[in-house]
């Protein structure tokens, strides 16, 4: 009963075991993932991926970072023109197996110009509304601007990678928002994101993985994949009194109606 709601098997750290990796992991419970793109190139690997995974589903988008990457397709295919990447990437959302627009957002981590960012995460927003569609929304020490604009378009969707207060929780929830948990909440300097787990209504939890990064403990700082979600819903059940098998139930149901599959 394991649903992923945020992976990135299109990464070049699986490039040496990716089909024996994905082939293993209904055997290991997961019954479905959401693989994100982070520009155009990576939106057609997934679908590619989708094609051989039935239980597989695809979100496609331009991530801040591919404004500065230098081996993404918004810079090696499309020069940097981040609109006409989005033009290529939206005949794609008529694709049943696309679920949602991401990865995106803001990320002020990264040296990216911001109003670049703004700009590019603004028009993603626009389309995920255009499309009736669920958007990823990545936010890395940008706050701020983020549910500035979250406020303002008022979209579908989850906060991926949740690292907000357990008070931004209460609002973003009652907009309708979900709220994405992985690896992070095992860790041992997690309070914050702990607290904001057990605030969180549990009709609006997600678990995710954003593999093959952020393993939760006892794997941190290795390869993380979808078999290890359990670990993380073994701690959200924890927080909030409840089975690990009915954390699993519960945010299998939340995933499934989020994104509609």
């Amino acid at each position: 009963m394991i649903f992923d709601t945020h992976s990135h098997y299109t990464s070049h750290r699986f490039d040496d075991h990716r089909t024996q990796l994905l082939d293993s992991l209904p055997g290991q419970g997961v019954c479905a993932v959401v693989d994100c793109a982070t520009d155009f190139d990576t939106a057609t690997q997934c679908l590619a991926l989708a094609d051989q995974y039935p239980w597989l589903y695809v979100a496609a988008g331009i991530h801040p970072q591919s404004l500065i990457e230098e081996d993404a397709s918004t810079r090696t295919r499309f020069g940097g023109d981040w609109r006409a990447e989005l033009e290529a990437i939206e005949p794609l959302y008529a694709d049943k197996r696309v679920v949602a627009v991401g990865e995106c957002g803001l990320d002020h981590y990264w040296p990216i110009p911001k109003e670049e960012q703004a700009a590019l995460f603004e028009a993603e927003l626009e389309v995920a509304k255009a499309h009736d569609l669920p958007i990823i929304v990545h936010d890395r020490e940008a706050h701020a601007d983020t549910y500035a604009m979250l406020k303002k378009h008022r979209p579908k969707g989850v906060v991926h990678c949740y690292s907000g207060s357990a008070d931004d929780v209460a609002w973003l929830t009652a907009q309708g928002l979900y709220i994405g948990f992985g690896g992070v909440l095992t860790f041992a300097n997690a309070r914050k994101t702990v607290e904001a787990a057990a605030a969180c209504p549990l009709d609006k939890i997600l678990l995710e993985t954003d593999c093959p990064y952020l393993a939760p403990v006892p794997f941190r700082g290795k390869e993380n994949h979808s078999g290890l979600i359990l670990h993380v819903a073994r701690r959200l059940a924890e927080i909030r009194g409840l089975t690990e098998k009915e954390v699993l139930r519960i945010t299998e149901e939340n995933a499934r109606t989020l994104f509609g599959v």
